[in-house]
């Protein structure tokens, strides 16, 4: 059995994405019913030094449709600087998995032997696109998404591993 480029990546993306969405609609629920006010869970930080609510969820979305766009494109950049309310961030999300869901098995698995960059400033990182997809995009994919998952869990949202792992591809 082989798996490919596009089982990895696009199929990951289609089990998460909606799993994100769900926990995202399960923490403004919670939030609403609890008198948590939505605009300073955008704004918070687990800890100083990390980044806050808004930027992890900007993060997933970068880190699935934008990462297959940056392979495309051949060049990949940390995501912009976006002022999104709670309600922006869930249409992002729900945007990159309808982008994440036009790319096809023969497109993302001709990505394969690709060059592309990531680019910080005036650091490059060369890669190989398979290599991006799977050594650094879809790590940063995972973690952005537990952060996610984790600082809503934190607020007090009632949600669970099954909630983050969303629907599993079953042999059916």
């Amino acid at each position: 059995m082989s798996t490919s480029l596009y089982d990895a990546t696009v199929g990951t993306y289609q089990q998460i994405l909606p799993a994100v969405e769900g926990v995202l609609e399960k923490g403004r629920a919670h939030c609403e019913e609890n008198g948590i006010d939505l605009d300073d869970v955008v704004g918070m930080q687990l800890i100083d030094d990390m980044l806050p609510f808004r930027f992890q969820v900007i993060s997933v979305a970068h880190h699935s449709l934008g990462a297959l766009k940056g392979v495309e494109a051949g060049v990949f950049s940390p995501p912009p600087s976006l002022e999104l309310d709670y309600a922006g961030l869930q249409g992002l999300v729900a945007d990159a998995r309808e982008g994440v869901a036009e790319y096809t098995a023969e497109k993302v698995n001709g990505f394969e032997g690709n060059a592309m960059e990531f680019r910080m400033g005036s650091l490059v990182m060369p890669f190989k696109a398979e290599d991006f997809l799977l050594t650094f995009s879809l790590p940063n994919f995972y973690f952005h998404a537990t952060t996610t998952y984790d600082m809503l869990r934190m607020k007090g949202t009632q949600i669970g591993k099954r909630d983050f792992m969303g629907r599993p591809r079953l042999n059916r």
